[in-house]
């Protein structure tokens, strides 16, 4: 079933909804109803697939086509046409395929070969390895065949391998097919069995572990997305995108394809300012704002003056609020402040709607959009 963004969502859903604590960030609830907001992804209650999406074209797969294609474009997700078209004729949510392509990098990597390092062990052993613990055998050997030591030993055991069969356990009960997570899960047999918190990971990379990176990176990215539905039943689960950063994220990657010094996300001080614009193309200081624009009189004052202290701070006197197009498209322009504290404040849309088109199509017509939007 598909939803969009800012839409009420229907009643067999809105309780769930409302009876869940972890979904309120995601929806809104107004006298009873309920809404949704800005993100977008799947929701999954007791088996059945509800999509939000976008509301960028007129129809449903079409949209469900340009989100896939934001995600694949934004964090690098090469998937091939038999899995794109396995989303796109709904033979598979596009989560279990970004799964399942995770288990496939993965289970890639794990045949050349575990990755193992060394990690100091603790333990008693009836012979002496590595350094006599004195104090440990005062304290817990009162038996003289066992020795209580500390060692180095070259283990798959390690934090890395750690985190990845904890990302396999979440994944797995987010999909049908769960056959390659658990090949996966089996490799991992010498592993401990830990929970993490992502927000504070502390896993390095080195020259020896290093191929294992892509599907570190991607496997966050699911889990940072997941979200557990544990009241309802073991299955039911969300996997929800901000737009708001998915926007942002899709016109600045490609905005440095178009000119490769442009700075995305510089974050800068000025005295007691502390600047961050989204995008600074050469003389053109940019930033995304994701939502709907009809009419001038629409643009916040605050936004307005978000771009006067940009642009005088930085002494880049030309700026965009550049907006996805809804119904129409919108190209205004407006002159902020006097004199030499002057600003040219230009509003446009893109237009991030497609005809059918494969996905290197429709990044290639969307970047040609937005050279025409930055050249005018």
């Amino acid at each position: 079933m598909y939803l969009y963004e800012y839409q009420e969502v229907p009643e067999e859903i809105s309780k769930t909804i409302i009876d869940n604590k972890s979904l309120h960030k995601y929806f809104k609830e107004d006298w009873g109803k309920v809404r949704t907001q800005q993100y977008c992804g799947i929701l999954n209650i007791y088996n059945k697939d509800y999509f939000i999406l976008p509301k960028i074209s007129k129809q449903d797969e079409n949209n469900l086509d340009i989100f896939i294609y934001m995600l694949m474009y934004c964090y690098d997700i090469k998937l091939e046409n038999e899995q794109l078209a396995s989303c796109q004729n709904h033979k598979h949510s596009f989560i279990e395929v970004f799964i399942q392509m995770f288990a496939q990098n993965l289970f890639k990597e794990l045949q050349k070969g575990i990755y193992k390092e060394y990690t100091t062990q603790e333990n008693n052993l009836t012979t002496l390895r590595g350094k006599y613990l004195i104090n440990e055998n005062l304290k817990y050997n009162f038996s003289k065949t066992k020795i209580y030591c500390e060692y180095d030993e070259f283990s798959m055991n390690n934090s890395l391998n750690q985190f990845f069969l904890y990302a396999i356990k979440i994944l797995a009960k987010s999909v049908k097919d769960k056959k390659l997570l658990k090949q996966c899960e089996l490799i991992f047999d010498e592993v401990e069995d830990k929970n993490f918190d992502i927000n504070s990971l502390n896993i390095h990379f080195n020259r020896l572990n290093q191929r294992f990176k892509d599907s570190f990176e991607f496997a966050l990215l699911l889990l940072n997305k997941y979200i557990p539905l544990f009241s309802l039943d073991k299955k039911s689960f969300a996997f929800l995108f901000d737009m708001n950063i998915l926007f942002e994220k899709f016109i600045g990657k490609m905005s440095k394809e178009i000119e490769p010094n442009t700075k995305l996300q510089s974050c800068d001080t000025f005295e007691d300012l502390i600047l961050k614009p989204d995008i600074i193309v050469n003389d053109l200081i940019i930033d995304t704002k994701y939502k709907k624009l009809s009419s001038e009189h629409k643009i916040k004052r605050d936004d307005k003056f978000q771009m006067y202290v940009y642009a005088n701070n930085y002494k880049i006197k030309n700026t965009m609020l550049l907006y996805p197009k809804y119904k129409n498209e919108y190209d205004d322009e407006l002159i902020l402040g006097k004199n030499e504290n002057k600003v040219n404040l230009r509003i446009k849309t893109v237009d991030l709607n497609y005809d059918d088109s494969s996905y290197s199509e429709y990044i290639r017509s969307i970047k040609i959009k937005l050279e025409k939007i930055y050249g005018s």
